[in-house]
């Protein structure tokens, strides 16, 4: 199939709400409206969006492949946009570690990562053959050597023993309730694995505020900064953007581990 690429301390409170209550807010894709028919109910919806970070002197382009007919880890969410363009903003933080992006769906912190040198293994459901698939396509398409790896939070198999990140990222895997509890203890035995880890993650409150204090206890974590996501965002990007998404850096509590 060929893809065709247009230019285009803190008390931490999640607001969450579980996939069945949630309505779902569609991403801002870029369109080139020239010649777009409405698209079919059986009509192929993959299309390639282009995300700049920098000056044209000192910066670059990551594109990346979605399709609108899959599920939502082939969207390109604001909060991965976010995350990313954070990640462009700390580059020298991110330069020669390894990083490890948990629920990567369509990769772009992770991609961004890479870019700016750091060593990426990205990871989704191990049973989403499709968005592994297109993880790697994204990679290739982008000239970017990344690890991809099924990797299922709460499943302890093989693969998960050898990660040893310093830097943990997840866009947007603050959504559903039922699977919160893995998450978290899916990081937490990631920040274990290295001395000074962080995990990094951008999310977009939904209504029900919800407080995860309990959890954060229960696995000994703590917040060490909270930031609105649309406060170090430049403007061209927060036009096109909507919502309230915040970023948060959660590490292990040595006064509880």
């Amino acid at each position: 199939m060929a893809f065709r690429c247009r230019n285009k301390e803190s008390r931490l409170e999640l607001d969450l709400q579980s996939e069945e209550e949630e309505d779902i807010e569609a991403p801002f894709i870029e369109k080139d409206d020239k010649n777009s028919p409405e698209p079919s109910p059986n009509q192929d919806m993959t299309t390639c969006s282009q995300h700049y970070f920098g000056s044209t002197e000192d910066g670059f382009s990551i594109s990346i492949i979605e399709n609108m007919k899959e599920e939502y880890g082939l969207f390109v969410w604001p909060s991965s946009i976010i995350l990313a363009e954070y990640i462009w903003q700390q580059k020298t933080r991110f330069s020669r570690v390894n990083v490890v992006e948990l629920g990567a769906g369509t990769s772009l912190p992770g991609l961004v990562a890479a870019k700016v040198g750091a060593d990426v293994t990205l990871t989704d459901d191990l049973n989403r053959s499709e968005v592994l698939d297109n993880m790697r396509r994204v990679c290739n398409i982008n000239n970017l050597q990344c690890r991809v790896m099924g990797l299922t939070w709460g499943v302890w198999d093989a693969p998960i023993f050898d990660l040893r990140p310093n830097i943990i990222i997840g866009a947007d895997v603050l959504y559903d309730t039922s699977a919160f509890d893995i998450l978290f203890a899916t990081v937490t035995f990631l920040l274990e694995k290295c001395p000074d880890s962080v995990f990094i993650t951008t999310y977009h409150n939904r209504s029900g505020h919800h407080l995860i204090e309990f959890l954060m206890d229960k696995w000994c974590l703590k917040c060490t900064k909270l930031l609105d996501g649309f406060s170090f965002m430049p403007s061209n990007k927060t036009s096109k953007l909507s919502g309230n998404i915040q970023l948060a850096e959660i590490i292990l509590d040595p006064g509880k581990s």
